[in-house]
């Protein structure tokens, strides 16, 4: 078999603590934020009308523009002075159905043990045809400040992302996708950063090595058409 030289890489704690923030000082320069970013940029289009977005407006701002009528924030707890609403997503009876053109929900749901429930508000949120553009982390690390305060439970493939989702649309509204490799995946869990790859490692797929999970969603024209109807 030989010898493997690990180099920097024969270390206990990580080169670049909480996901590289903390060498890089952005969190656009995340390695899991780039197939992020990328992902929502595929889907600008469906950023329109009445948008929601979890804990900040930032993705709405920067790909929606001037197709945004409304930006709206929700958090889970009173104290975000960015929040227009707040609500948890799995009991949020108070907030009215049928109201957002699209929801964006970036590496939210690891937080929230009832999934099927949040998935259920979700789409009982979205207006007809709209759209929510989901992400989810398949191989990471903890966020250990976010885990303190919230709870961290799940980690996500490509399988469960699918059988979840299509419990609350239809399975022919939905898109997902898992993007990564073996490389992405270590050099994310040492917190390196986008710019320490060329642009080809960070694009090679490979289906065993699901970093990130991206999916879309859309409730049907007709509300009658959808599971949860």
């Amino acid at each position: 078999m030989g010898w493997v030289r690990f180099g920097s890489l024969r270390r206990l704690m990580p080169i670049g603590e909480v996901f590289g923030l903390k060498r890089g000082q952005s969190l656009d320069l995340c390695l899991d934020r780039y197939y992020i970013e990328r992902f929502l940029g595929q889907h600008a289009s469906d950023i329109h009308g009445r948008v929601l977005e979890i804990g900040d407006n930032t993705y709405t701002q920067r790909l929606g523009g001037t197709r945004v009528r409304q930006s709206d924030v929700l958090h889970a707890a009173p104290g975000n002075p960015e929040a227009t609403l707040v609500a948890d997503l799995t009991c949020a009876d108070h907030l009215a159905a049928n109201t957002f053109d699209c929801i964006i929900l970036t590496q939210t749901l690891q937080y929230i043990y009832d999934v099927r429930a949040a998935l259920r508000t979700l789409y009982r949120l979205l207006k007809p045809a709209g759209v929510l553009l989901a992400t989810c982390p398949g191989i990471s690390q903890m966020s250990r400040r976010d885990a303190e305060q919230w709870g961290e439970y799940w980690r996500f493939t490509t399988f469960s992302a699918r059988r979840l989702f299509a419990e609350a649309f239809p399975e022919t509204a939905l898109s997902v996708q898992a993007h990564g490799n073996v490389l992405v995946a270590l050099a994310f869990l040492h917190g390196l950063l986008v710019t320490e790859l060329r642009r080809a490692e960070l694009e090679y797929h490979d289906p065993d090595y699901e970093v990130l999970i991206t999916v879309r969603a859309q409730k049907p024209a007709e509300r009658s058409k959808g599971p949860q109807d």
